[in-house]
């Protein structure tokens, strides 16, 4: 297996980000739109969190299956803000940390996305799925 293959080659760089002033129903409906569970959070063109699917479950424990469910989210999501609801201390890597290393965190920390930024640029994200799926291809024939 490669060893110092960096985290750039498979992270994802079409990302779906939120402002710290954005509403949870924006965040949901970005998350069911884009089939994702993590998005970063900026203030400023600056990361200042992470928001996960799990974040918004904790928030409203309901099953959005019908309309009257909708609802109910979007009372429950109006009661807290992106800011009272996201990971605060974000773990920002840079695009040339290996995929070795960024697993590491992710393992160390109980993380399931990192962003990867150069500076104060937001420059990707890779999730944990995306570190299983470079792993399967390692083993392809």
């Amino acid at each position: 297996m490669k060893q110092q293959v960096p985290v750039s080659s498979i992270m994802t760089q079409n990302i779906v980000k939120l402002n710290l002033t954005d509403e949870l129903t924006k965040a949901e409906a970005l998350f069911r739109e884009n089939g994702i569970k993590h998005i970063p959070v900026l203030s400023n063109n600056k990361i200042v969190g992470m928001l996960s699917l799990n974040d918004m479950l904790r928030v409203c424990c309901t099953e959005v299956d019908d309309e009257d469910d909708v609802d109910l989210s979007s009372v429950v999501y109006n009661m807290f803000t992106i800011q009272q609801v996201m990971t605060k201390n974000v773990v920002a890597i840079k695009p040339y940390t290996t995929i070795k290393e960024a697993a590491e965190i992710l393992v160390k920390n109980d993380f399931h996305a990192l962003p990867i930024c150069e500076g104060d640029t937001l420059m990707g994200i890779v999730t944990s799925t995306d570190l299983i799926k470079y792993l399967l291809r390692q083993y392809e024939d």
